[in-house]
């Protein structure tokens, strides 16, 4: 079996107003002392309204739903007492007048010196999935053989569609907002571990970049753990959705791992098809045509099902197979996130946007 962790981030907000609310160190504090979480498990993040929680190595989605269940229950707690709320949308719908104040480390205070407007607006959660590789150079072809469906998975986790109290006419409007850093959207395509490494090596050496960690790829390896990390999704509303969405991506490195040990062909990917693919899965979600990983438009519900179709002998050696193909059934039933933000905002304004991103979507 093939390990999956999940990192989820989440907004600070008035309870009353929407307004993002500086106020991490207080709740992680709270949640971090609190018998429901430890405090490794809970981090800050780049503004002091946002926050970021991260499950234990885990082997089976079981294990990842009961570790969010339990992580969002005990932010929501330590929230509560903190006079705020816990927010899980990709972008804030309400950001005030006033600027949120960059979280006081070393890192982000020289991120905020140099790309001050950026830094501002930098009020968007996402969330990452890690997937265990046995080894780098098995990861780095983990990440040529999924880039090209790395739009499909962002058409599905969609939950951004608001921005300074209006619609933005984007699903995920996180998307847009992360892809103006220099180093950002689809991985490119890699001639093996060294390429990547040496790449990566000049774009720090060039001075754009700080560090390695500012390579914003939607996909990318992880220098701490061991791991792929798939960066293209949007936080979700609901723990059981982010779940669903961790063993898709499991199933793909899988599906990948399989066909590098077989020796199978790998696809082009033209790298302004995946560039213009991420951006229209960004403008419209699962509303129309998707980009197919070869840069062919299909019906969101043919994307969907081809991806499903590809991935299913993995998701059936994890028993995950039942669940994944209700989640996408489900998904095209009712939409995605960002179609329910939009109906709660027009059902019943600003109070009911707000039950719906901090409610019970955040603890069931």
């Amino acid at each position: 079996m093939i390990t999956v962790g999940v990192e989820e981030e989440y907004l600070l907000v008035d309870p009353a107003t929407a307004v993002p609310t500086p106020a991490v160190e207080e709740v992680r504090r709270a949640a971090g002392l609190g018998p429901f979480a430890e405090s490794a498990e809970i981090q800050d993040e780049l503004l002091q309204a946002q926050i970021e929680v991260a499950t234990p190595v885990c082997w089976s989605l079981d294990e990842v739903g009961g570790h969010l269940l339990r992580l969002r229950h005990a932010l929501a707690v330590a929230a509560e007492d903190s006079g705020c709320r816990v927010a899980a949308t990709g972008a804030a719908p309400v950001r005030g007048g006033l600027s949120v104040p960059v979280t006081s480390t070393p890192r982000y205070l020289r991120m905020a010196d140099q790309a001050r407007q950026l830094v501002d607006e930098q009020l968007i959660c996402g969330m990452h999935v890690h997937v265990g590789v046995p080894d780098p150079e098995t990861g780095v072809a983990v990440l040529n053989r999924i880039r090209g469906w790395l739009p499909t998975l962002l058409a599905m986790s969609v939950n951004s569609p608001l921005w300074d109290g209006r619609d933005t006419g984007f699903a995920s409007w996180r998307t847009i907002v992360f892809g103006r850093w220099p180093v950002s959207g689809a991985p490119p395509h890699f001639d093996g571990l060294c390429a990547y490494e040496s790449r990566l090596e000049a774009l720090v050496a060039s001075g754009v970049i700080a560090d390695r960690g500012q390579v914003y790829w939607q996909a990318r390896l992880s220098d701490r753990h061991p791991t792929v990390e798939v960066r293209c999704l949007d936080v979700q509303l609901r723990a059981d959705d982010a779940v669903m969405l961790a063993g898709i991506v499991r199933g793909l490195v899988a599906t990948a791992i399989a066909e590098e040990k077989a020796g199978m062909p790998l696809p082009a990917v033209a790298p302004e098809l995946a560039r213009a693919a991420d951006w229209h899965a960004a403008r419209h979600g699962l509303d129309g045509t998707l980009l197919d990983p070869l840069g062919c438009p299909l019906p969101s519900g043919d994307a969907l099902y081809a991806l499903l179709r590809y991935i299913a002998p993995a998701l059936d050696d994890a028993g995950d197979l039942r669940g994944v193909s209700g989640f996408v059934h489900r998904l095209l039933r009712v939409g995605t996130p960002a179609d329910r933000q939009r109906r709660a905002l027009a059902e019943a304004g600003l109070p009911g946007l707000m039950d719906l991103v901090t409610g019970v979507g955040m603890t069931e």
